[in-house]
C-alpha cells in the first residue's frame, strides 16, 4: 500500500470551476441537487470579492491528494455574543469517494480548527444533516458534539422578501 499525501490550500479564483463541481457532487451526495442554482461568477464575486466592491463573504481551503484535488471546506466567521468572540462556521466540507479513507477530511477539518485558534475563535462549529450517520460518527470521533438542544431554522426565497419588505416595529 503506498503512502498518499495530503495537503491543503487557499482557493483561488482559477479554482472557481472546481468548486462549483465539487458543489454539485455534494449536492448529489445529499440529494439536494435540485436546490442548486448557483451562478458561477456571481459565485466567484462573493467568495473572493468583485473588482471594486465588497470583499469576499466566505473563504474555501481545497483538500489535494497525492496533488489532485479531492475535496474542499466552505466556511466563514460568524461571532457568539456569549464568548465575546468570532467563530468559523463549516458551510460545506466534501471528500470525493474516490478520497474517502486517505484522511482528507480529518486534515481539513484540522486546517479549519487550526485557523479558529490562529484567528482567536472561541468555536468551530458546523450542521450535519441527521441521516448522515456516518459522518456524524465521523465528526464525533474527531471531538465533535451535536447540539441537540438547538433546532436549525432558515428563512429563504419569497419568504425571505417578504419579512424584508415588512418594515421594523413602528414604521407606518
Amino acid at each position: 500500500m503506498s503512502i498518499m499525501t495530503v495537503t491543503i490550500r487557499p482557493a483561488t479564483r482559477a479554482d472557481l470551476p472546481l468548486i462549483g463541481a465539487l458543489i454539485r457532487e455534494l449536492a448529489d451526495y445529499e440529494k439536494l441537487a435540485h436546490e442548486v442554482r448557483f451562478d458561477e461568477a456571481v459565485l466567484g464575486e462573493k467568495l473572493f470579492g468583485a473588482n471594486g466592491g465588497r470583499g469576499a463573504y466566505a473563504e474555501v481551503a481545497i483538500g489535494e491528494v497525492d496533488g489532485t484535488a479531492q475535496g474542499f471546506a466552505l466556511f466563514f466567521h460568524n461571532f457568539s455574543t456569549f464568548e465575546g468572540k468570532p467563530g468559523i462556521y463549516l458551510e460545506d466540507l466534501y471528500v470525493r469517494p474516490a478520497a474517502r479513507g486517505a484522511g482528507l477530511g480529518k486534515a481539513l477539518l484540522a486546517h479549519l480548527a487550526a485557523l479558529a485558534v490562529a484567528r482567536d475563535c472561541a468555536r468551530l462549529e458546523w450542521s450535519v444533516l441527521d441521516w448522515n450517520t456516518p459522518a456524524i460518527g465521523f465528526y464525533e470521533k474527531l471531538g465533535a458534539r451535536g447540539m441537540a438542544d438547538w433546532t436549525g431554522m432558515r428563512v429563504d426565497g419569497e419568504a425571505l422578501v417578504r419579512l424584508g419588505s415588512a418594515g421594523t416595529p413602528g414604521e407606518g
